[in-house]
């Protein structure tokens, strides 16, 4: 066998991930072969369905507000956030509809119920609000507005039945080409594929190498989870967009996803309308008829108001957000710096916080969110605002959106 064979390449041609040549570059045995390794083709990620890329970078997170609630518990700091995917708008009823079909044709009668959104989260004593809770899940007209009435805990069981259905989507064969959940499933999923056992859905397999599907082919996607704070602060900052080529400093801020101080649209034909969907003060949800200021009584189609520089819908207003993290507000303290995360128990456990005596509201059950909503005043669209609430918990002014990491790369 010649030093070519055994180098796995030709002379100044180095292996890659998506060439990795016949030959094993370390042992020189051949790939592919009875006695040798499966390596399958490999060309980059499959496209997931709904996702737009988040390039990352260096970035300081943190509110940009005056701390008005004198809450202390997001102060600046500089982090660095790896490149991953989001979803460009919320996750809305006709997706979770779709959420209901499958599972209910699927799993236990007890998990349907369990993934059945609270509608009663629209009920108020004082208000008419009773059309919502009746029709605004399952109304036609409703069908790309945000869902609500979904726990954090709902929304992250969510995300491992999509990851599992994409992935069962690729497996097929089948691909879908156009994009987002509403247009994947036009045909009926074909039986598993002979080999397909490695699509076990929330991570693909780890396999054999020969299985039709596998974390070691690459024709798996990585899970749809939901985003961490960091990366939804940063993916909502999209500074992005203010950047010079070639120039490392970061030299503008922005205290909403958008350029500029104020809420209204500065440019153009649409000068003075509202870049968002939000409370313009004590019951002024959407202005006067006739010249309706952002347009919603209540929530808005999630492709509403121009998107950010990432291309992303409804970083501000609308809805609020689920994100990963644990709340705990000394987070910016004690976390990372590359692609920091607060966990269950990690270096401020539950225990300091007297829930027991009702003199805190903090365990390790309670989740972030962020964003602002439909309900909510100017001040919590801005992208380092956040807050808190129970997973188990759900709201008329809380959705998701859905997130993943760029898998196979180091950027």
């Amino acid at each position: 066998m010649g030093l070519t064979a055994l180098g796995g390449c030709s002379k100044n041609k180095q292996p890659t991930a998506s060439k990795p040549g016949k030959y094993s570059s370390t042992t020189g045995i051949e790939y592919n072969t009875e006695k040798g390794m499966a390596v399958a083709n490999f060309k980059k990620i499959p496209e997931g369905p709904g996702l737009v890329f988040i390039e990352g970078g260096r970035t300081v997170l943190g509110s940009q507000e005056e701390d008005v609630t004198m809450s202390h518990d997001n102060i600046e700091r500089t982090v660095t956030i790896a490149s991953f995917y989001m979803d460009e708008a919320e996750v809305a009823n006709i997706h979770w509809l779709e959420y209901l079909h499958f599972i209910r044709t699927d799993s236990a009668e007890e998990f349907y119920k369990s993934a059945l959104p609270d509608t009663t989260v629209w009920a108020r004593d004082l208000s008419f609000n009773d059309p919502y809770v009746t029709y605004y899940l399952r109304y036609p007209g409703f069908r790309y507005f945000p869902v609500v009435g979904v726990s954090w805990l709902q929304a992250d069981d969510y995300c491992t039945w999509r990851t599992a259905k994409v992935n069962e989507k690729l497996a097929s064969g089948d691909n879908n080409k156009s994009g987002g959940l509403a247009g994947l499933f036009k045909k009926k999923p074909k039986a598993a594929a002979e080999g397909a056992e490695g699509t076990t859905g929330t991570a693909g397999a780890l396999g054999d190498g020969k299985s039709k599907t596998s974390i070691e082919n690459g024709n798996t996607l990585p899970n749809y989870r939901l985003p961490t704070e960091a990366e939804w602060e940063y993916a909502a900052q999209a500074l992005v967009g203010t950047q010079e080529v070639g120039n490392e400093n970061q030299e503008e801020k922005r205290i909403y996803p958008w350029d500029g101080k104020s809420t209204r649209n500065a440019y153009g034909k649409k000068q003075g309308q509202f870049l968002a969907n939000f409370k313009r003060g004590r019951g002024d949800y959407a202005g006067i008829a006739g010249s309706l200021n952002d347009g919603a009584m209540i929530t808005e189609y999630i492709y509403s108001y121009p998107p950010n520089d990432y291309g992303l819908y409804n970083m501000a207003g609308n809805v609020n957000e689920w994100v990963q993290d644990v709340y705990r507000p000394l987070s910016f303290q004690d976390v990372e710096d590359l692609n920091p995360f607060r966990r269950n128990g990690v270096a401020d456990p539950a225990d300091k916080y007297d829930k027991k005596g009702y003199q805190s509201l903090i365990d390790d059950h309670v989740r972030v969110y962020k964003g602002g909503s439909w309900r909510d005043v100017a001040y919590w669209l801005s992208p380092g605002t956040r807050r808190f609430m129970a997973e188990d918990s759900s709201t008329a002014t809380i959705g998701f959106r859905c997130a993943m990491i760029n898998a196979g790369s180091n950027k």
